[in-house]
């Protein structure tokens, strides 16, 4: 590690920002030593907000219904191979009474953009849940909607919404989405839910087809200003149906790497350590855990829904992925020194 990694770690840890061309340097000069220094210090910010405290949320996977068509997503809606199914309101409670008894205090509600899911809808789902727990916070994560539909759901009761920006590179976010997608909505969407007052996360994939280190820069710095709630990054695994499906996947190295300085960007950052980075290496989750990760989000959806939820190629649905093994994923975060904790893991900032 040379000297000049070293002084761009110290003032990202000390100025919590570095400009993006330094952010590219540091990613551009990635080693063994500079990865061991920014984890050693990225938990060290961890432990001093969250101790050694990790935060569970119930995912439920409601819908692989997607009206978009995403080039990467095993859902998308060209995608004539996916088994499609979508959750009843009565299907999502029952998973979310579950939840409750594993010990869950937050429910991820995550789906394709399904057009059955009207406001309506939802907001009897939401409301629902929150009548029936109300100390549990409700996210959700269904995609791009209006800014009168993130209102209604937010007065319904959601607390927060995850919506994956997956590049802050407007170039990039033409290559991975069809035309009918743009860069400026999806931005336009995670500013009003912000203004909203939800807690808002946003997130990346690492290593997608075209990603250079100057993009990966740009999202580093996006998070920095935009300062979401959340951040979910995961390495990029391609689905055989796609027209990605035979392009080269991630790296939890790289992945890691960045969670790392996303950990000192903020050090109260709710940050996952993803599906993706525990399908795409056995100890994925224990790694991101230790390289500054505070979040883990196994699966509450019924088996089927589990199955045919195929964003990506070998996706995980059992093991420790699986909510009903909460008491196995708490000895594997014990046998690393974490705690996992029955709490709705509100952010904290400091």
């Amino acid at each position: 590690m040379t000297e000049e990694i070293l002084e761009l770690i110290d003032r990202l840890e000390e100025n919590r920002s570095l400009s993006a061309e330094e952010y590219e340097r540091l990613l551009a000069r990635r080693c063994e030593q500079s990865a061991a220094e920014l984890a050693r210090r990225a938990d060290a910010a961890r432990q001093r907000v969250y101790g050694n405290r990790i935060f569970t949320r119930g995912l439920i996977e409601i819908s692989n219904i997607c009206r978009n068509d995403c080039l990467y997503c095993g859902i998308r809606r060209s995608n004539r191979n996916a088994k499609r199914y979508r959750l009843t309101p009565q299907q999502i409670q029952r998973c979310a009474d579950q939840g409750y008894r594993l010990g869950f205090r937050t429910f991820v509600l995550q789906g394709g953009e399904d057009p059955y899911y009207s406001d309506e809808v939802l907001c009897g789902i939401v409301s629902g849940i929150k009548r029936e727990f109300p100390d549990c916070a409700v996210t959700l994560s269904l995609g791009e909607r209006s800014r009168e539909s993130y209102r209604v759901l937010h007065d319904a009761g959601a607390d927060r919404y995850l919506l994956r920006h997956e590049t802050a590179d407007p170039v990039l976010y033409r290559m991975l989405h069809p035309e009918e997608m743009s860069f400026e909505n999806r931005m336009r969407c995670l500013r009003d839910l912000k203004s909203i007052g939800y807690h808002t996360g946003c997130g990346f994939m690492v290593g997608p087809p075209g990603q250079t280190l100057t993009a990966l820069a740009k999202d580093l710095k996006f998070v920095e200003t935009f300062r979401p709630e959340m951040c979910g990054i995961g390495p990029f695994i391609p689905q055989h149906d796609t027209p990605f499906g035979k392009e080269k996947p991630g790296t939890p190295e790289l992945t890691c790497y960045l969670l790392s300085i996303l950990r000192l960007i903020d050090p109260g950052l709710l940050l996952p350590s993803t599906t993706a980075l525990g399908t795409i290496d056995p100890s994925g989750r224990e790694k991101g855990i230790l390289a500054g990760a505070n979040v883990l989000m196994p699966n509450l959806s019924p088996p089927a829904a589990r199955e045919n939820y195929t964003l990506y190629d070998g996706k995980l649905s059992g093991g420790i992925e699986a909510a009903e093994s909460r008491e196995l994923l708490a000895a594997r975060m014990r046998g690393i020194g974490f705690e996992l904790v029955i709490d709705r893991g509100d952010p904290i900032r400091e």
